[in-house]
């Protein structure tokens, strides 16, 4: 991916910007496009990925041998179910499922039965989820499928109530293919996560930052960003700007006068 010549100035004029995400229906970045003329693109730098059902074999586990599984997001719904397709395995009715927020709860409708009794919903964190464990924990051997980063809040719960639980890696966030990119040049890039920093070197391991502006929202990106080298230019969330579009929105003001 193309820079131009070092930044010297504080605030210099966007044009251009790549969000490193893929584009929403609805977005207030369309309202900022709008208002100052500036082109944005949209483009993932990290995709989800099944781990192969061969790959899967080699842990030697059976998901019919868990008789509850405890699922913190909708890819881990999707590829549980894929695994057990691939597999040819048929989920007991009796199976109890852990969901951690409703609308993972919602999305698992689309692969089982919806019963009450055997689906068990929270509203935002594992603790909502505590009656439940408390009444089933000492019947029940759980599955957690989860990606190559784990679930490390869930398994920080899991493992502080002594609940009896196996991970399940069933899939991987990977860095996706930006070659198209290489010689394309943009004002500034937007992250939102450390592995949209770490796409950004795997793709471009002699990446150069000079004009480019750096757009981070959180402290962990933050931080992989200056690992990387990066200034970051505009950041998110502060008390002035509490979220990206915002904090974005506050640069262009100065910056494109």
């Amino acid at each position: 991916m193309a820079s131009d010549s070092d930044n010297t100035e504080s605030y210099k004029k966007i044009n251009t910007i790549l969000v490193s995400q893929p584009e929403p229906e609805r977005s207030p970045y369309f309202d900022i496009s709008d208002k100052w003329g500036i082109n944005i693109d949209w483009r993932p730098f990290i995709h989800v990925e099944g781990v192969p059902e061969k790959e899967f074999r080699k842990n030697r586990l059976r998901l019919d041998d868990f008789s509850a599984v405890i699922f913190s997001s909708k890819n881990a719904i999707e590829h549980f179910f894929r695994m057990s397709e691939e597999m040819r395995i048929t989920m007991s009715q009796q199976t109890k499922y852990f969901c951690l927020t409703e609308s993972i709860a919602n999305y698992l409708q689309k692969f089982i039965v919806y019963r009450k009794r055997k689906v068990f919903v929270g509203k935002r964190l594992m603790d909502d989820l505590t009656p439940a464990f408390n009444k089933h924990k000492e019947n029940e051997n759980f599955l957690l499928p989860c990606s190559n980063l784990g679930a490390k809040s869930v398994v920080r719960y899991l493992d502080a109530n002594k609940i009896d639980y196996q991970e399940a890696m069933m899939y991987k966030t990977v860095s996706s293919d930006l070659s198209d990119l290489e010689n394309i040049t943009y004002d500034c890039l937007i992250f939102f996560s450390p592995l949209g920093i770490t796409s950004l070197f795997d793709n471009f391991p002699d990446f150069k930052q000079k004009e480019t502006r750096i757009a981070v929202y959180g402290k962990t990106t933050t931080a992989s960003a200056e690992k990387h080298g990066l200034k970051v230019n505009i950041l998110a969330p502060t008390p002035d700007s509490p979220s990206m579009s915002m904090a974005l929105s506050n640069y262009i003001t100065k910056a494109n006068k």
